[in-house]
């Protein structure tokens, strides 16, 4: 009896056949979609951690950038763009860090950014447009630390993200500034932007910026905020840190001294040997 004749109710050879590679098909998509998962969780790891090699992998290691890609947030449907932007500055590190402090300069020279207000060391209000798209948020700061990094978050009525920015000296006059944030859209146009990595692009462009202003200000001697954030929290001041650092010069300067009195003393004593 051939399978087109058989009774319907007896299962076939072919019908067990398409069953079995149904089920094997399914289980190797929902191991792929793990997998992908997997990848995506770990993004921001992974992108940070390339900033110290050559930026090869998702980013660049020329002073370039590339944007990531989206995935669904584990909250609900909404889908998050992430954004890794790289660019490299021909100035000394803490120079870069300083300029990136002065939140309030931001409007100044980039594109996007329309102002930024300070409430204290931990929040600041922002306005900012992305093509015809404007948006306002309150950033939280959630750490920072002084030439190394700074994480937070923000949340306003057309999204939310959380981000992280690195600096990375790569010799005494050049630093590597990396981006990674993790962008929640929320709205009608907010979402459909997304798919044109509007955020992205504007993002692109404001550090691309950044690095302008800071090469061509001649401000080495810029005084930005030098304190350290914990857990949301201000751990030490930027008073209490340029006082540590004033004590730490005065503690070298010191040894300095004790070093050259010592050459001194040693100098004298050969001299006398050499009149005997």
């Amino acid at each position: 009896m051939t399978p087109d004749r058989q009774d319907k109710d007896t299962p076939s050879p072919l019908g067990n056949l398409k069953d079995a590679l149904g089920g094997y098909l399914s289980a190797s998509g929902h191991s792929l979609v793990g997998k992908a998962g997997e990848r995506i969780g770990g993004l921001t790891d992974r992108l940070t951690a390339s900033a110290d090699g050559n930026g090869d992998g998702n980013g660049n290691g020329n002073g370039g950038s590339k944007g990531g890609g989206s995935s669904k947030s584990g909250a609900g449907s909404v889908k998050a763009t992430h954004i890794m932007e790289v660019v490299d500055i021909g100035v000394p590190l803490r120079t870069v860090y300083d300029q990136w402090t002065q939140l309030q300069e931001f409007s100044d020279f980039t594109k996007g950014v329309r102002s930024v207000n300070s409430e204290d060391e931990v929040t600041s209000n922002w306005n900012v447009k992305v093509g015809p798209s404007s948006r306002s948020w309150k950033a939280t700061v959630l750490e920072q630390v002084p030439d190394e990094r700074i994480v937070w978050t923000s949340e306003g009525a057309k999204g939310s993200t959380r981000g992280v920015i690195t600096f990375h000296e790569l010799a005494p006059r050049l630093t590597r500034v990396v981006v990674v944030v993790e962008y929640y859209p929320a709205g009608f146009f907010e979402k459909t932007g997304n798919l044109w990595r509007a955020q992205g692009r504007r993002l692109r462009l404001d550090l691309k910026h950044f690095a302008r202003h800071v090469t061509l200000t001649d401000e080495e001697e810029i005084e930005g905020w030098r304190g350290e954030i914990r857990d949301g929290e201000v751990v030490r001041t930027h008073e209490e840190a340029m006082e540590e650092e004033a004590a730490d010069d005065r503690d070298d300067d010191d040894y300095e001294d004790d070093e050259d009195d010592e050459d001194d003393d040693y100098e004298d004593d050969r001299r006398a040997r050499r009149r005997r």
